[in-house]
């Protein structure tokens, strides 16, 4: 039973609590210390299976702490932090309250033990997370909040029906790793790849995160994706395929993400840049890559944040995320233009940065298996997200062309919460050990600042910055105008509503056209009947007795005929 309190259930009594509370700095406070209580239970529970619970004739496990969950249990409770000190400012008790009920699944779904946990707790991050989309109450926010919840919760029916399936093949529950085979594992991988946005399944995140408020975005870049990488690494580690996805999931984003006007939309085009590589790491399926994954999802949660608060911040001060209305802006918010470069530099996987540590792990993983395709095809993403995060959003937002803006800086405390994170980011760079000593697996002669791997990398992300430059300066760098741009949401967005309506007006136009025939005909047919039986028709005439009697006569001829045959 309860050997402790499973970590969710602090964060949804903090929201019973919340709303108990009046509005104003006790609601932050509590905000702030939940995730702090959660993470230091965690941290002090050991390893092991600390709850299990009876449920319909299953044993269910409701809090496992090994070395892959507590480590994005922990990440998730200082995300939760941060997100919410980011968002201080903010007394909307729908945010407030979703923020907990979403990170409070989002960590169940981490301990959870069994796949039935970890399917309410999977739909309890869309139920809650979609609150933070609603929240900005528009029409457009409220169309994508729908959206949004259709895709996430569909992700839930596909996995509980996968569950089912395995259940019956297998008789378990567990939520260990599987192999992809029968129609149960494959369900629960299609599950797990919509919510890690595998190409093709990916629009979601690009329609959503732009949409919700401006703290709401910063708070969803930090769970739903990283649930889905850490259930991959958890129950499919080792799967070939994910390897190739992961590729193709680095790639395709760095080209939309080049030519995108809104910054936000940028930065959820370069988040799903970055799962490829986490993606990748757990197709390997080695301890190297599953530490890689699990270190890079660490840094990502934190410079993915950063990226968005800077932003956030601009979006919070000018109104606009959208690069051809911004530049200029380092003039009055030089704080958050700094920490933004922060946030670029470790994106940028740039040395002394957290990007430069963590991501080695997976592009040494990915060269010790001699799959050189691979590890070519990750350090042209590593390129390319320099170009599109490392330099677009900074150079865009803050020095580019001058807007005319001259906006306050970013509140206090938003300022308060880039600067932790920032400093994270430096000190995760600059000191990798206390992170290496955490991640699921032994560490192993990682020397991430050997000459040559510190000289390759300038060399790249040098090259980069001149491409950039050269481009830029001959005009042929994509340019920034407000346009929108099609991706293959389009293909559900556009083309099947006007297929659908196409097809509803071939079949209303057959209907009617029937249903017009036979009203005619019907009308026609009454029309003659009342002509022939109606008070003047024919039928209606009196007829002569002699024309009755011959009538009666031929009637019973033909009737004495048919009995004389018969």
């Amino acid at each position: 039973m309860f050997d402790v309190i499973p970590t969710a259930f602090i964060f949804f009594a903090a929201a019973a609590i919340l709303l108990a509370l009046p509005k104003g700095p006790a609601r932050g406070l509590l905000l702030l210390i939940t995730p702090i209580i959660a993470g230091v239970q965690v941290w002090n529970a050991g390893f092991g299976n600390f709850v299990q619970v009876g449920f319909f004739g299953f044993e269910l496990e409701l809090m496992r702490i090994d070395g892959l969950s507590r480590i994005f249990t922990m990440v998730f409770c200082l995300a939760a932090f941060l997100g919410n000190l980011y968002a201080w400012h903010v007394r909307d008790t729908v945010q407030q309250v979703a923020a907990l009920l979403y990170a409070g699944s989002a960590i169940g779904a981490v301990l959870a033990g069994d796949m039935i946990t970890l399917f309410f707790y999977w739909e309890g991050t869309a139920i809650a997370s979609v609150f933070l989309i609603w929240a900005r109450r528009t029409e457009g926010a409220y169309n994508t909040g729908m959206r949004y919840l259709i895709i996430q919760v569909a992700s839930g029916v596909v996995l509980i029906a996968g569950v089912a399936l395995f259940y019956r093949e297998t008789g378990s529950i567990a939520f260990e790793r599987m192999t992809l085979g029968s129609p149960g594992t494959w369900l629960i991988f299609m599950s797990f790849g919509v919510k890690c946005a595998f190409p093709l399944l990916h629009n979601w995140l690009q329609d959503s995160y732009p949409a919700a408020t401006v703290t709401g975005t910063v708070i969803l870049s930090a769970f739903t994706t990283k649930l889905a990488v850490y259930a991959l690494a958890r129950g499919f580690a080792g799967t070939e395929i994910l390897i190739y996805i992961g590729t193709v999931m680095t790639l395709f984003p760095i080209f939309f993400a080049e030519i995108e006007n809104d910054l936000r939309r940028v930065l959820a085009y370069s988040l799903n840049n970055q799962l490829g590589f986490m993606v990748v790491g757990i197709g390997i399926g080695t301890e190297m890559a599953l530490n890689g994954t699990a270190s890079h999802a660490f840094a990502h949660i934190l410079y993915k944040s950063l990226l968005f608060m800077s932003v956030g911040a601009v979006l919070f001060r000018t109104g606009t995320s959208k690069a051809s209305e911004l530049g200029g802006l380092y003039r009055t918010m030089p704080k958050t233009a700094i920490f933004c470069l922060v946030g670029a530099a470790s994106i940028s996987a740039f040395p002394l940065f957290s990007g430069f540590v963590t991501k080695s792990l997976t592009l040494s993983a990915v060269a010790e298996e001699h799959r050189l395709i691979i590890w070519l095809c990750l350090v042209f993403a590593s390129a390319g997200v320099l170009s599109h995060s490392g330099i677009k959003i900074p150079f865009f937002a803050f020095f580019a062309h001058d807007s005319g803006k001259r906006p306050k800086e970013a509140p206090t405390h938003m300022l308060w919460a880039m600067g932790i994170t920032a400093f994270l980011c430096i000190a995760i760079g600059i000191y990798p050990a206390p992170l290496y000593a955490i991640l699921p697996f032994e560490v192993q002669d990682a020397h991430p600042y050997t000459t040559g791997h510190v000289t390759s990398q300038l060399q790249l992300l040098l090259f980069a910055l001149l491409a950039f430059t050269f481009l830029y300066r001959k005009g042929i760098h994509p340019p920034e105008i407000r346009a929108v741009n099609v991706d293959t949401d389009w293909t559900y967005r556009k083309a099947g509503p006007a297929v659908i309506y196409w097809l509803a007006w071939v079949v209303g136009s057959i209907y009617n056209g029937i249903i017009g025939l036979l009203a005619k005909t019907t009308t026609r047919t009454i029309r003659r009947l009342h002509n022939s039986h109606g008070p003047e028709g024919r039928m209606a005439r009196n007829w002569p007795t002699g024309a009755m009697v011959l009538a009666i006569a031929v009637l019973l001829g033909a009737t004495l005929l048919v009995n004389f045959l018969i």
